[in-house]
């Protein structure tokens, strides 16, 4: 079972942040989710009535990450925070991307309460996992892109385990290796706030929201807060 951890420097350059780690063991992505599917339309209905709009680059949530962001050297509007672009682009075309069952469980969630998440396959990870700035030898194959091979810029935060980095611009982008699909039975799923005294609520709304979609489809659940106070835990 990989350990996730904070790594110091981010700890110290981020003191606000809390990231749920909420993994899923005995998944079943192949069989009907009739909870996530209802949660989209309802969101989608919402959005299309004028009820509810999903955060964008001016809302606090989302500022905090283009702040975070920037400080790392990384443009916010060229390179954006994964629930920023999502929001974007479910605000432009009305509804969100249908992937599979988990992957829309946590965009579902991600975009309801302005926070990032993302999910790992770990069957595919190797060692642990940490949270750290890049040095700029490390190694990135993006989603989507099995022969493309990237190098982060030394600085930039990201997620890395023992063979190469699994999300670049800290969740900007997922990795190829890592990425969950129908047959993916043992998933991490992060969520994450670096406003943690302001919106430490609302991230762990949006993992009970999560819990609640994956219970019916999973053989069971746990969730760890990770934090520069308690910067590590197992998966």
């Amino acid at each position: 079972m990989p350990l996730f951890r904070i790594s110091p420097a981010v700890a110290d350059a981020f003191p606000d942040t809390l990231i749920a780690v909420v993994t899923a063991s005995g998944l079943r992505g192949g069989e009907p989710w009739p909870a996530t599917a209802a949660a989209l339309d309802e969101l989608e209905a919402r959005l299309a009535d004028g009820a509810w709009r999903p955060a964008d680059e001016n809302d606090p949530r989302v500022e905090a990450w283009h702040a975070a962001y920037r400080s790392f050297g990384t443009n916010p509007r060229r390179i954006r925070p994964s629930v920023d672009a999502l929001g974007r682009r479910m605000a432009k075309k009305g509804t969100l991307p249908r992937i599979n069952p988990a992957v829309d469980s946590y965009n579902c969630v991600s975009v309801r309460h302005g926070l990032p998440a993302g999910a790992f396959d770990l069957d595919h990870v190797t060692g642990d996992v940490e949270i750290r700035h890049a040095d700029g030898s490390e190694t990135f194959t993006p989603l989507g892109e099995p022969d493309t091979v990237e190098n982060p810029k030394p600085g930039e935060v990201v997620y890395a385990d023992t063979t190469d980095v699994l999300t670049r611009h800290w969740n900007h982008r997922d990795a190829h290796r890592t990425r969950v699909t129908e047959a993916s039975t043992h998933v991490a799923f992060v969520l994450e706030t670096v406003a943690a005294a302001r919106d430490g609520h609302l991230l762990k709304d949006a993992v009970d929201e999560l819990r609640a979609l994956l219970q019916p489809h999973c053989r069971q659940s746990t969730v760890h807060y990770l934090g520069p106070a308690h910067p590590e835990a197992t998966a």
